[in-house]
């Protein structure tokens, strides 16, 4: 049969309960999924009738099925996961990558939700966070870098794996206009920490966060603050590293104690540092690249999981970046 031809499949659903949830509200997963493949999708009852040409066919099949085959495993299906697993299958050898650790999926559950990486590179980054006392995480804005590396230290805080988690960002934006900010200084740093507060309460319920971190088993302060500390048994991230001098990455990394990770994220491209100075991050990767336990992961365009339009918009500044 030529490639050219249109057909149909049909596939058959035994639980129309769960063809339901697979369908979406106003059937708007097949909506998603007939706008990414150009085929037709159509209900008859436990049926679903797909048109289309052979090779979009199949694409949604599959898909539909992979979707059906997750909710008889009682997970849910949300816009996300339809994107996650369009992503699973443009990717070579997706499907041998799915597996990890005891064979069981590649999957961080926290508090709130279970959080599931979306392409390969977000499979291999979470992996190396379970894997290595010290990661790098490097690339574009959206694609993860951050979000996943937070839900990895709440799952190891809530498994008992660390004791704490402590969080940092360089406030470089704030400079020395930070004493001209109102409040204590608190109030003039959460600003710049509002990212990773953020990401936490995606993992952690509200009541419990607030008592983490009045206890201290939760800490979110500026790089500065972590000079002259040595951070045993606790979950470490230092956020937009690429706004880190050499020496506030130095000092940063030599913060590592007994029993604790550390995670180091950043994009090259959004660096904020004054004009002539280096960014710690750049002098860490060609510093550190080829020393074993420190893993290197680097993340493209094609792993933003934000707004379809956020991807477009970093590939346009690429393809002009002189």
């Amino acid at each position: 049969m030529s490639t050219g031809t249109l057909t149909e499949a049909v596939l058959e659903f035994p639980d129309n309960r769960l063809l339901i949830d697979l369908c979406g509200e106003y059937d708007r997963n097949l909506t998603d999924i007939e706008a990414r493949t150009g085929v037709q999708i159509l209900r008859r009852g436990n049926l679903l009738a797909i048109h289309g040409l052979p090779y979009a066919q199949a694409e949604a099949r599959a898909v539909l099925e992979a979707l059906y085959e997750r909710l008889e495993q009682g997970r849910a299906v949300d816009r996300g996961d339809i994107d996650r697993q369009f992503r699973l299958a443009e990717e070579d050898d997706a499907e041998d990558q799915l597996e990890m650790f005891a064979g069981g999926p590649v999957e961080i559950k926290t508090r709130k939700k279970l959080v599931e990486p979306r392409t390969d590179a977000q499979k291999a980054y979470v992996q190396a966070l379970f894997g290595n006392e010290l990661a790098f995480g490097i690339g574009p804005a959206g694609t993860g870098k951050t979000y996943l590396a937070v839900a990895v230290g709440v799952n190891m805080l809530i498994n008992g794996q660390v004791d704490r988690i402590i969080l940092s960002r360089p406030a470089v934006e704030a400079g020395e206009k930070l004493g001209y900010l109102p409040g204590d200084m608190k109030d003039k740093v959460d600003p710049y920490m509002q990212p990773l507060y953020d990401a936490l309460n995606d993992f952690l319920p509200g009541k419990q966060l607030a008592k983490m971190i009045e206890e201290k088993v939760i800490e979110i302060a500026p790089l500065a603050f972590m000079r002259g500390r040595t951070l045993a048994h606790a979950f470490v991230v230092l956020d937009e590293a690429q706004n880190a001098t050499t020496m506030q990455m130095k000092m940063f990394l030599t913060r590592l104690g007994e029993g604790s990770r550390m995670v180091i994220t950043g994009d090259r491209t959004q660096i904020d540092l004054p004009r002539g100075v280096p960014s710690g991050l750049a002098d860490a990767e060609r510093l550190l690249d080829r020393i074993p336990g420190i893993a290197f992961n680097y993340f493209t365009s094609r792993d933003v999981v934000r707004h379809p339009l956020v991807a477009k918009i970093i590939e346009a500044y690429e393809k002009d970046a002189p």
